[in-house]
């Protein structure tokens, strides 16, 4: 279940991220990957800055969108240089 729930997270992650980043979605595929790296990347940013998220889903998309959103704007500001 472990691993549904992941890609499940890693979905609804990559479509928020897109959404609040104006680009729309990028297909289920792209939303998941988007999503599973952003989860990776906003569970690292939150240990860093030792913020504690508790359990649950909802805390689960929060830190996965927010490492979604980061990752898209940095693949951004790439893309322009």
């Amino acid at each position: 279940m472990g691993f549904v729930w992941f890609i499940f997270v890693g979905l609804i992650a990559g479509w928020l991220a897109g959404v609040l980043m104006k680009g729309g979605g990028f297909g289920i595929i792209g939303d998941i990957i988007i999503g599973v790296i952003g989860a990776v990347i906003g569970g690292f940013l939150f240990r860093f800055f030792g913020v504690y998220m508790g359990g649950g889903m909802f805390a689960s998309i929060l830190v996965a969108t927010i490492g979604a959103v980061v990752l898209i704007f940095t693949l951004r500001l790439m893309k322009r240089a």
